[in-house]
């Protein structure tokens, strides 16, 4: 059902958003974090600030407008908040050693008002296209998938002196403040892992290594690298020749375990490439076992030892990217990370910030089997099945609501056209 109210929320949400209470100073901003983040949990199938209002009972679209745009709260300090609640749980606590992935997602946004706004390519359809793109770092540590840190990209089109504006940052420069503000809670990553659009940029591999991190990312087929031939004489050869020139005897055979299981032939060389110092390891992956019937062939780079870097290590790590991806896919489909009605950066980043707490809040009470205790029958292994079992809580606790309240609903009903009966 649709619709909810904020007075018949199940107890467990409303102590969840009481840890947030000090990081806002009024009272209206409270009552209005609760309302939004609310809202995103529901069933609505839009979560613009409109349908929100629309479908909530005591919920004003001018309040929850003025919370997102106007009131004088800190998106930064929500966040920090939100990360030391999964810190101060044993089951959801940020351990050292986990995957650090940094990625850009993007979605289509018409009109040219809305700060970051330019036609730039969007993932998600897979074409350039006039959108919004956003740059994250995600954690996964194989048990949790979570958003730590986002930015948006502002593309050059949408400042007033294009690429010249001080205001102006290119995606690496973006990731590596993320970078940064990890470092800076003291969380220690294992292993940063990116596309090839970071991967393929030696600059910003140059500073992951000035910061001591060890990092696994993507290459581009045209990429020259520097390789030992016999006798020890060294040549330059662009990376999809050198995959070509490789026999099949090379390739190691890996078997990928994931929703749909697939074979992958992988080859690792340690080479030079021009920029960085020293040698580093790449690999090679592609769908068959021969470079004239692979229709999928992908490259990577990483500063590892070589005594770890083996097909198996290379296949199972960057499989870890697919987390970033799912994470976009549930906060997109359920809980309305592309769907605003603000223009400006502030209210842009308010917005992915408490889309960010709702995730958390459901992936917090999954891993601690509150929801399954009260609201389930079998476990919740899923974002799906955990935010569908929040929802039964809120659909029965608004149906308990409903049978002492028919009246007000009925006026609720009356403000919006229709007769309750």
């Amino acid at each position: 059902m649709k619709e909810t109210t904020p007075a018949a929320m199940p107890p467990c949400f409303e102590r969840w958003c009481q840890r947030f209470d000090d990081v806002f100073t009024h009272k209206a901003q409270k009552r209005e974090f609760r309302h939004y983040v609310g809202g995103l949990l529901g069933e609505s199938e839009r979560k613009n600030l409109f349908q929100m209002a629309e479908n909530a009972v005591g919920v004003t679209y001018h309040r929850l407008h003025h919370f997102l745009t106007e009131a004088p709260w800190s998106s930064s300090q929500v966040n920090e908040r939100r990360l030391e609640i999964m810190n101060k749980c044993s089951q959801t606590r940020i351990s050292r050693g986990f995957s650090l992935i940094i990625d850009d997602s993007g979605h289509r946004k018409s009109g040219n008002f809305t700060d970051g706004v330019g036609r730039q390519y969007i993932g998600e359809i897979g074409k350039t296209d006039n959108g919004i793109v956003v740059v994250t770092t995600h954690l996964y540590d194989g048990r949790k998938s979570l958003p730590l840190d986002i930015e948006l990209y502002q593309h050059a089109n949408s400042l007033a002196e294009g690429k010249q504006d001080p205001e102006f940052e290119k995606k690496p420069e973006l990731a590596i403040k993320l970078v940064d503000l990890t470092l800076s809670r003291r969380y220690q990553p294992a292993i940063v892992i990116v596309d090839a659009g970071y991967g393929n940029n030696t600059s910003f591999l140059l500073e992951l290594e000035k910061r001591q991190l060890k990092y696994l990312g993507g290459l581009a087929k045209n990429r020259k690298v520097t390789v030992n031939e016999k006798d020890n004489i060294q040549s330059k050869i662009r990376l999809d020749e050198l995959a070509q020139s490789l026999p099949q005897e090379a390739f190691t055979e890996i078997r990928l375990n994931l929703d749909k299981p697939k074979t992958l032939w992988v080859v690792t060389k340690e080479v030079e490439i021009s920029g960085l110092s020293g040698k580093r390891n790449i690999a090679i992956v592609m769908n068959a076992e021969t470079f004239s019937l692979a229709t999928d062939i992908d490259y990577f780079i990483t500063n590892i030892s070589s005594s770890i870097v083996t097909p198996q290590w290379i296949v199972d790590t960057y499989s870890q990217r697919n987390w970033v991806e799912v994470f976009y896919r549930e906060a997109k489909g359920w809980l309305g990370l592309k769907e605003y009605q603000v223009r400006d950066k502030r209210s842009l980043l308010r917005h992915f910030i408490l889309v960010f707490c709702a995730y958390t809040f459901i992936l917090w009470h999954q891993m601690t089997g509150g929801l399954r205790r009260r609201w389930a029958n079998k476990p919740l292994n899923t974002f799906t099945e955990a935010i569908d079992a929040f929802r039964t809580a809120m659909s029965f606790r608004f149906f308990d609501w409903l049978t002492l309240n028919r009246d007000v609903f009925a006026a609720y009903k009356a403000s919006l056209g229709f007769i309750w009966a």
